[in-house]
């Protein structure tokens, strides 16, 4: 097929595609590769709507109530923080059964063991870095801990 003839064949499909009688087309030879394809127009994409970025307002009355709620809640912690140095799981004693290293009222000496924090298969002994007295446990034996938070406060 000359050029010519190539030409007149692509004239003849390409009007077929346009008058509707064929969608696609695709000719492929040796020497050339031909794919004619009538998509259908794309509708125009609407405006987006305008946004309204205006913010709630809380009236007085809410806010004091979330005042008075944050307050009742919140209490203020006095004393020596013992804290997870890893994350874990907390026991309070060396094996089930067995004692709890300290409890409430206990006396801590710097450098004693407090309790153990599972992690990864590993039992890791968690010293204390005060001298003190318990005065609060923060979490309860079995519990998951994270690293940095509060066990053991101590007076």
């Amino acid at each position: 097929m000359d050029k010519k003839e190539l030409l007149e064949t692509v004239n003849a499909l390409t009007e077929q595609v346009n008058n509707g009688q064929l969608d696609e087309l695709e000719v492929e030879t040796d020497e050339f590769r031909i794919r004619l394809s009538k998509r259908p127009p794309m509708p125009p994409i609407p405006p987006m709507p305008p946004v309204n970025m205006a913010v709630p307002t809380v009236s007085t009355e809410i806010k004091t109530q979330i005042s008075e709620t944050v307050s009742d809640t919140v209490k203020t912690v006095s004393g020596k923080i013992i804290k997870s140095p890893i994350i874990g799981t907390f026991y309070a004693a060396a094996a089930p059964g067995k004692p709890a290293f300290v409890s409430v009222g206990s006396k801590v000496a710097k450098g004693g063991v407090v309790c153990i924090v599972e992690s990864m298969k590993l039992m890791n002994e968690i010293t204390s870095e005060f001298d003190g007295t318990v005065a609060e446990i923060f979490v309860n034996d079995g519990e998951a801990v994270e690293f940095d938070q509060p066990l053991f406060r101590l007076d």
